[in-house]
């Protein structure tokens, strides 16, 4: 960790210098403990802000903020915080599109909002309950019989993106290269790869936004080059940063989410086997594990200065918004690490404010229908004795693999 003697004279005017700490969840880190038992708890004892050199990816600090609802405040709060530039996929190929609407400020934010929300009305997501349900129950059919899986390769990271090729009328056969696509994006430290990975991602969306212009099918795509706002087409750029969003928050929300939460059955036989005599609460458990394992870590710079949570924040200054520590705040949450169905509280796990996910819907629907087909498939299942599972810290926390067995 370095820090410049100029910036470490403005920090140390706001903070003492025992907060200025490298920051444990950054992009291109790994562990192999469960950062939710292990990290973040560690986080929640320590100040409740802290400055850390290089937690901005690579390109500079941050301020890291653990207390709910100093987080909560930031995600609500456009008026000092501006979401543009939040991520490094544009800059990698020297364009300067956004991944919209994420990376879109309000009044401009709403009318990008406007052109998805069609897209995951309660109606929409209904419809597709059965096909949804199809796809988790073949691939669970592959695997179901030998007595072991693999998780995340053979279920967690494979049903989102085939989801996702549905809805964007796109090949199913193309799963295995938008899975490698996905890995590159979401967990890759390489900027070369990321770049090639972004690269490769424009012009196959490219190719179909194109087609979609000309002969329009009733797909996301199809809908989101044919949108208007305030009258106008959307532009290329506008159209595939929308696409290109929702490549990228339709598979990591999802596909992490999946993992964690059979993770925690696995290691949790009583509540599995509740669950499993008892369906009805599967969704209340999804929600509760929604909290305890909120994965996305966001950021945000400062465009007017603010105090937060006590802490002067100076024009142009970047902040860490973790849903993960938010989440498991223990003094909004008793006890966070334990899962109970009976918390009803609200999370960060989706965000919150403008920026909140938009799929969170399709997103919360496709949890439950994989936590039900699993458990009536699959007897008690446990985690491989030996298994080494190593996890993707920064923006999305993720595993590499979960293996599983069972009798």
């Amino acid at each position: 960790m370095s820090i410049s003697p100029e910036t470490l004279h403005t920090v140390a005017r706001r903070v003492p210098a025992e907060s200025i700490l490298p920051y444990p969840l950054q992009m291109g880190q790994t562990t192999y403990d469960d950062p939710f038992k292990t990290i973040i708890p560690a986080i929640h004892r320590g100040p409740d802000v802290i400055y850390s050199p290089g937690a901005w990816f690579e390109a500079g600090d941050a301020w890291v903020f653990r207390r709910e609802q100093d987080i909560r405040a930031i995600f609500m709060d456009t008026d000092h915080f501006s979401s543009k530039g939040i991520s490094p996929y544009p800059s990698l190929v020297g364009e300067h599109w956004g991944v919209t609407p994420v990376e879109s400020d309000p009044p401009f934010h709403r009318g990008y909002r406007n052109v998805l929300t069609p897209l995951f009305t309660p109606q929409r997501i209904m419809a597709l309950d059965t096909q949804m349900r199809g796809y988790v129950r073949s691939f669970i059919e592959q695997f179901k019989d030998n007595g072991e899986c693999e998780v995340m390769r053979d279920l967690a990271a494979r049903f989102p993106i085939t989801v996702f090729l549905e809805l964007f009328g796109l090949p199913l056969e193309e799963v295995d290269q938008f899975m490698a696509w996905e890995f590159d994006l979401l967990h890759n430290a390489d900027m070369a790869t990321m770049g090639a990975a972004v690269r490769a991602v424009k012009e196959r969306l490219t190719v179909a936004m194109n087609e979609r212009r000309n002969q329009p099918t009733n797909d996301f795509i199809s809908h989101i080059v044919n949108s208007r706002i305030d009258g106008k087409l959307l532009n290329d750029d506008e159209a595939f940063g929308i696409c290109f969003n929702l490549y990228l928050g339709g598979l990591d929300t999802v596909t992490t989410n999946i993992g964690w939460q059979l993770r925690h059955l696995a290691n949790d036989l009583p509540l599995q086997e509740r669950l499993r005599q008892n369906p009805t609460l599967i969704p209340a458990a999804v929600e509760e594990m929604l909290r305890a394992y909120s994965t996305v870590a966001m950021f945000r710079t400062c465009t007017k200065d603010v105090v937060v949570g006590g802490v002067p924040i100076r024009v142009g200054e970047r902040v860490v918004v973790s849903t993960s520590i938010g989440s498991n705040d223990p003094d909004v949450f008793d006890n966070p690490t334990e899962v109970r169905l009976d918390r009803h509280q609200r999370h960060l796990g989706f965000g919150t404010g403008v920026h909140a996910c938009v799929g969170a819907r399709l997103a919360r629907r496709e949890l439950v229908i994989t936590l039900e087909e699993f458990l009536a498939a699959i007897p008690t299942f446990k985690i491989d004795p030996g298994a080494r599972i190593l996890t993707h810290l920064g923006g999305v926390m993720q595993q590499d693999c979960l293996p599983l067995g069972w009798n």
